[in-house]
């Protein structure tokens, strides 16, 4: 990173930024809406979006750490899911980011976007293999057909059938959400987030 970089990301203004959308995001983060077995969609992520697409891919990731490190206060999985939701959202924020800032146009939003919510579902299978679903059956002494039981998904009788058939899609509806919500504010709100006064 340069100097140049270095300075422009410790600004007061760009660190006040980063406070404020970080607070929006754990206040968002608090407020979940049930959508099928036990996953639940949060907007948490959309100030995360606004704070990566006009201060840039770090600002982004801090805001999002905050977030997460901030959820650690009331955490009911031990820090787990606070894991596990960082890196799922830094597999939406990065690609969107990236593509984003090569061209600030907003079709080069929409592939970020797009090429995020793509890479997130698939994280987000492999994060839910790996780390949620170990740690459900560990805390819960359960094993994976306790968890089918739980969910309760009509033809869903297999780890894979879950991962493929729900987390999957899961995740690719609510990188969907994220992406239009965020699509539709960050104009308006642009000046606001840049510093900019009206």
């Amino acid at each position: 990173m340069s100097n140049s970089n270095r300075k422009s990301l410790m600004t007061t203004g760009t660190m006040t930024r980063i406070a404020i959308l970080a607070a929006a995001a754990s206040i968002l983060f608090l407020i979940e809406i049930p959508i099928v077995a036990f996953y639940k969609l949060d907007l948490s992520n959309i100030p995360v979006l606004l704070g990566a697409f006009s201060m840039g891919t770090v600002p982004g990731l801090i805001i999002l750490g905050l977030k997460s490190a901030i959820g650690l206060l009331h955490s009911s999985s031990a820090g787990v899911g606070e894991l596990a939701d960082f890196i799922m959202g830094a597999a939406l924020l990065i690609p969107a980011s990236l593509i984003y800032h090569r061209n600030k146009t907003r079709k080069n939003a929409l592939i970020g976007m797009a090429a995020g919510t793509v890479c997130t579902a698939i994280v987000g299978v492999l994060v839910n293999k790996w780390i949620m679903l170990p740690f459900y059956m560990g805390a819960f002494h359960m094993d994976i057909e306790g968890i089918l039981a739980y969910a309760k998904v009509s033809g869903v009788d297999s780890e894979w059938k879950l991962l493929l058939m729900v987390t999957g899609p899961f995740n690719l509806l609510k990188g969907i959400v994220l992406s239009i919500v965020t699509g539709l504010i960050y104009k308006p709100l642009s000046p606001i987030l840049h510093g900019k006064r009206r």
